[in-house]
């Protein structure tokens, strides 16, 4: 499933963004050797700080397995201000329907292999329709992401191959670099769900999202056991009681009487009067 945490909710979701920026460490500092700062075990870089969008994927714990950031092009970005080498000197694209796609990453380490619901395959599937449909549904037309030769060579196998690409592929840290372009469209989105598998809404819905968020406070559910245990002892207590009062009965209306209420608690569910010790016939 997959939560949007941006500019407008950023503040409520701090777990979820802390777990996306150790992931990031996890990946482009450690795995791929990029140079990246890595503060706390969290990379978090200059261009967190403008509020970009994060689609972040998470299990069904609610932890996060895959994460994505996309930024407006009008402004900075990674491509025109950290990445301008892969351009050859040319000017970066800007437009304000261009979003650049940036710090996608898939928890390799959790996820399992195959191509079921918790798989690597499909976290990275669901990922990228997720960013496609969310950009589209934002009135983004096109994408731009800096990849590594092995997220290209994904993108073509999930259906989703890059329709140009700007510039040349650079070295970058253990691996190499390049600016790919991605439509946002609807034949693009449906050919990566039919490859993956996805079916209905992908995005969690208004109730789980908040249940993700720092305002919810988990409910301690109480403790059944305990109650069980409380509710018998009580039936124990009423059955004895009608047991004592037809065993000292004195008089043939006192027994009658006795008889009544243990009949009475019993049609009430309150007593069984077969697993009771006295002579109720």
């Amino acid at each position: 499933m997959i939560i949007v945490i941006d500019g407008l909710n950023r503040q409520r979701y701090s777990r979820l963004l802390d777990e996306m920026f150790a992931l990031r460490a996890r990946v482009f500092g450690q795995r791929l050797g990029w140079e990246v700062d890595i503060i706390d075990g969290k990379e978090i870089d200059q261009f967190d700080a403008l509020d970009p969008a994060y689609v972040i994927g998470l299990n069904d714990d609610g932890h996060v397995v895959s994460c994505v950031r996309a930024l407006q092009t009008t402004g900075p970005h990674m491509l025109s201000d950290v990445f301008h080498d892969i351009l050859d000197g040319e000017p970066p694209l800007r437009s304000a329907t261009l979003w650049e796609s940036t710090r996608f990453c898939v928890d390799t380490d959790i996820l399992d292999r195959g191509n079921s619901r918790n798989s690597v395959s499909y976290a990275t599937c669901e990922l990228m329709a997720a960013s496609l449909e969310y950009a589209r549904n934002s009135g983004i037309s096109d994408i731009v992401t800096v990849i590594d030769p092995v997220m290209n060579r994904v993108l073509k196998r999930s259906d989703c191959a890059p329709y140009g690409y700007v510039g040349s592929t650079k070295p970058m840290g253990k691996v190499s670099a390049m600016a790919a372009l991605l439509d946002c469209s609807d034949e693009r989105i449906a050919k990566i769900r039919a490859f993956a598998g996805i079916e209905g809404d992908m995005f969690v819905s208004d109730q789980r999202a908040y249940e993700l968020s720092d305002d919810h406070t988990p409910t301690v559910p109480a403790p059944k056991v305990a109650a069980v245990t409380h509710n018998t002892r009580m039936r124990q207590l009423l059955a004895e009681y009608c047991d004592d009062q037809i065993a000292e009965a004195a008089t043939i209306e006192d027994l009658d009487a006795a008889k009544d209420l243990a009949l009475m608690l019993e049609s009430a569910g309150m007593i069984d009067t077969r697993n009771s010790s006295g002579t109720h016939g």
